[in-house]
């Protein structure tokens, strides 16, 4: 972290803020052209001061997330934790199509309870049918796991790195406080909002795409009604041209002479 800390003041390290503005500008660039394209960031947040900020902002623009413990193999092992959320939602099938009414209570209650551990470990991402695309972290030291598998599949990670870790175990490191709340909630801001301006992009983009299709189609019927009554006008032409000549040849003949006697 040398290069980024500006100053120590009784044993503690100050960090460059010019140095941690400038790194949220690129993360927030780089995560906002990832949100654009249509994949989704995986966020991962499990420490006290942290979960519920990252929770409340990263609903707002519909990313998955781990505030709870981070399940080992979450990444690698990614079909089996899949397989977790199906389950999830045939308990909840379960429940609406009327086999809770043919089993015994202890059946349900047992149920009913691993439904509920399922909810807090993997409810938010239960919409994730894929790896995600990018992870965004807070405190790696904590998370390293979550750094580990990400690294293991190439998948790019961005996060808030304090004075007490690596800043290289990640492809976009943060320089900042990660235990402060009011540190944390800012930084999650700017970047969920850069999130939120891709996703905005991306609609954009697709209903202008959908505009110029629909015209396209428009002008390519209008071409083709166009040269369809070029073609019978024509053929009108030459049908009348035709009649016209062999009448005035059958009119315009001169009759042969007759040799008076």
């Amino acid at each position: 972290m040398a290069p980024y800390i500006f100053t120590e003041k009784n044993g503690i390290h100050i960090i460059d803020l010019n140095k941690t503005v400038a790194k949220i500008d690129e993360a927030a660039n780089a995560l906002k052209q990832i949100a654009k394209s249509g994949k989704k960031v995986l966020f991962v947040a499990t420490k006290k001061q942290a979960k519920d900020i990252v929770a409340d902002k990263v609903k707002a623009v519909n990313m998955p997330y781990v505030t709870e413990r981070w399940p080992g193999g979450m990444l690698t092992n990614f079909a089996t934790i899949r397989k977790a959320v199906r389950k999830m939602a045939s308990i909840d099938k379960m429940a609406t199509d009327g086999t809770f009414d043919n089993i015994s209570k202890k059946e349900k209650l047992q149920i009913s309870r691993e439904r509920a551990k399922l909810e807090t470990q993997l409810g938010s991402i239960a919409d994730l049918t894929r790896l995600p695309a990018a992870l965004f972290i807070v405190d790696i030291s904590k998370e390293h796991i979550a750094v580990a598998e990400a690294k293991r599949l190439n998948i790019p990670t961005f996060a808030i790195v304090d004075t007490n870790s690596d800043p290289n175990a990640v492809d976009y490191a943060i320089p900042a406080n990660d235990d402060a709340s009011t540190s944390i909630a800012l930084i999650t801001s700017i970047i969920t909002k850069a999130i939120e301006e891709g996703l905005s992009e991306r609609k954009i983009d697709k209903e202008s795409a959908a505009a110029e299709e629909k015209e396209g189609g428009k002008t390519s019927r209008d071409e083709a009604e166009s040269l369809a009554k070029g073609a019978k006008f024509k053929t009108s032409e030459e049908d009348g041209g035709g009649v016209g000549v062999a009448k005035k040849t059958a009119t315009g003949a001169k009759k042969p002479r007759t040799n008076k006697k």
